[in-house]
Formats: structure tokens, sequence, C-alpha cells
């Protein structure tokens, strides 16, 4: 099946839909050092990008009409920054705004489903209008804003479009929905946006896949059953203290099957499994596994500990981002993430090397959509698409049948 990736980054979205059974024929970034990753890693001979043709340039720019046969799924994320709590919230009236240029390409490919992410801050109230703005633009690609028209104008005027019996013009399905990437096996605690569409005419039954992990499943496995340091091998005296509510929440776990807890939550030792420590001298088999001196606790800004998923991936090095892209280990001592423990976070395959200084590598990983989470959502998006098309192959072969009888 065919998609087309827009704000692709380091390629976390596009990654996932690749596992899932797509082909991004198009990958589009601005950013010449994410495009290097993707392209680097083309030379390398990692096969999942093996197939992408990388366009280095503004989604607004790109010629469309290059695209050959029909599209299955546009992906994308576009920029956060408007929208993101560490940013400047200034949605429609910041010049990095790209949710127009999404629904503009939805309206020219016409594929059948799309899957855009971006962060929970555009579901603040503060955002109300503008998010409605989105899902409409979305719900209703043609309708595109006049010359001159405002934002909150043209919401009046889709939202008129909604209520109209009339409208007989490019149609999605549009489903909105917030997750917890650690709820889905990512061993990060990363709230996101994920606003799934089917094109209307294609009859699409569809939800949003159910969580697998859980946190309770977790705190089950470290402080009832005590399976999780047994497989980590950690003796007594190198476990975190137990949580204040250890004793209540143990009791009323016990009184719970196991099984309807889901898989535990993921946490930062999960994830680090197997890398050594990144001073050891084997750390260097390892691709962006080095060391990044400097890191230091400040207020507000303590780092991730071991045995829990890890906090929100930043798009930075220093100040508020740098300060929460560390580890804090058990004995309180913290330090950076190396870029590859960062890849594992955002659960990138090991062989999947990341361009550019470990800043910049960084940046990118903080953009990013975990592979997993990508790989799930669109792997859902995969098999109704799938099942469409065998519902109309079943529905020709009994209309070939009954012309047959006839």
């Amino acid at each position: 099946m065919q998609s087309v990736e827009l704000f692709g980054g380091a390629g976390g979205l596009a990654l996932g839909a690749e596992l899932a059974g797509f082909t991004p024929s198009i990958f589009v970034e601005w950013d010449r050092w994410a495009c290097d990753t993707v392209r680097e890693n083309q030379a390398a001979g990692f096969p999942l990008v093996s197939g992408w043709t990388v366009h280095e340039s503004d989604v607004r720019d790109v010629d469309w009409t290059s695209i050959n046969g029909p599209v299955d799924l546009v992906t994308g994320g576009p920029p956060c920054q408007p929208f993101s709590m560490g940013g400047k919230a200034q949605a429609a009236d910041d010049r990095r705004d790209m949710f127009p240029a999404a629904a503009e390409v939805i309206r020219q490919l016409q594929p059948r489903a799309f899957l855009i992410e971006n962060v929970k801050g555009l579901t603040r109230s503060a955002f109300a209008n503008y998010y409605q703005l989105i899902q409409l633009r979305l719900q209703y690609p043609e309708v595109v804003a006049r010359n001159g028209e405002s934002w909150f104008d043209h919401l009046r005027r889709l939202q008129s479009e909604a209520t109209t019996e009339c409208y007989t013009g490019l149609h999605y399905n549009v489903f909105p929905t917030v997750v917890d990437a650690a709820d889905y096996g990512v061993p990060q605690r990363r709230h996101r946006v994920f606003l799934v569409g089917f094109r209307s005419d294609i009859g699409a039954e569809w939800s949003f896949p159910s969580p697998t992990h859980s946190a309770d499943a977790l705190f089950y496995s470290q402080w009832v059953s005590g399976e999780y340091w047994e497989r980590h091998r950690v003796p007594l005296k190198k476990r975190p203290e137990a949580p204040a509510n250890v004793d209540t929440k143990r009791k009323q776990l016990l009184n719970t099957d196991p099984q309807a807890l889901g898989d535990p939550w993921s946490t930062v030792r999960d994830a680090l499994s197997g890398l050594p420590a990144p001073t050891s001298p084997s750390a260097q088999r390892f691709l962006n596994h080095t060391f990044q001196p400097g890191a230091k606790i400040y207020p507000g800004h303590t780092g991730s500990p071991l045995d829990q998923p890890a906090k929100t991936l930043k798009a930075g090095a220093h100040g508020v981002p740098g300060g929460e892209n560390m580890l804090r280990d058990i004995d309180g001592s913290v330090r950076y993430f190396t870029v590859r423990e960062s890849a594992r976070l955002q659960t990138f395959p090991d062989t999947y090397e990341l361009h550019g200084s470990w800043s910049e590598a960084m940046r990118q990983l903080g953009n990013a959509v975990p592979v997993r989470l990508a790989e799930i959502v669109a792997q859902s998006i995969a098999t109704q698409l799938k099942r469409v098309d065998q519902q109309g192959n079943a529905g020709l072969n009994i209309s070939q049948q009954l012309t047959e009888v006839s």
C-alpha cells in the first residue's frame, strides 16, 4: 500500500507505517539534518528506508502530481511548537502552523486514510476553536480558506458545511484520540493526540487500538510478584524504595486477575537492557552511544527514574529540555541519556543511526513519533483498508456469479 509522509523528521512515523505494510513513496521534510538521517541510513543499507524518495523541502512546494497511482495513507506530524506547552502557544498566528498545508495535501491526493500526530497541547481549552477548525478542515478538505478570510470566519463556514445536507465534496470521517505512549509498550510517558481519518466513501469501521500496557501491571510485577526485579537480577539492596501507597495498592491488586491488567509499562531499565554503560569500552559497538557530560539536577528537572517509563523526551539539548533528557539512577545520580538510549526510548531500531551532534540528534528524537506506537496505529489502519478491499472483492465475486447464473 502506498503512503506519503509529511513533516517526516527523523522518520519515526514513516518507519512505523513501513513496518505496518505501507510504503512511503515520498518523504517530505524541510530540515537538512533530519533528511541527512534518512539519507545516511539509506546509504548504509537500512532496509526500511530503501524505497523512500526524500524531498528536502516545504510540503507546500512539492509537486504532488508526480505521484503515480492512488495513495492509501498520508501520515505526518505538523510542527508542534504552535501548540506545545514549551512554545509560545500562538496556534494559527504562528508561522510554523502547518495544519492548513497538511489539509491541502489531503485535498490534492485524496488518500483513503490519513494519520496526523501532534502534541496533547493542541487539545488545550485555549485552542478549542482552532482545534475544531483543524478537525473540520480535515473532514472537508475542499472547503479551503478564501483570500483574506480569517481563520475564525473559515471555522464558521466549515461549521455551516458540517450541518448542511447538501455537501457532496470530498469528505473524511475523523477520529481524534489522546493517548499515552506508555500504554502501548513505549518506555516513555508521552501524551499525544492522533487525528485519524478515513474517506467516507470507502465504508471503514474503525476504532483506535486499545491500550496493551498499564501502570498497575508494572506495580504488580515490581511490588506484588517481584518478577520485574528477578528478571533484571536486581538484588534487594539495589532496588528503589517502595512507593508510599505500596501496602494499600498491593492489597487492591492481590484481588485482581493479573492478566486483566495487561502487560506492565516498559521502564527505562527495560529499554536500556543489553546496552553497556556509555563510558564502557564496549559502548562503541553501538551507534550513537557516546557519553555526554554536564548533566545536573535543578528545580523541576530531575531526570527519569530508572524503574519507571521515561519522562517525555524533549526536543533540545540544554535548559529545560536538556534538564529532562537525563537518567536518574537509584543512588540519585544523573547523567544525560546517550542518543542511542534516547532512540531506544523512542523505540527506534539499534541499527538506525541519527545524524548530527548529540544536541541535533536529541532534537530529532524529541520531535519524533515512537516507532512502536506509529506501527500499532498504522497497522490498525492497514487492517481496516484490507478489510474494505476484501469486502469489495467479495462483492465483485458475488456480482460475477449472479451474472453467470442469469
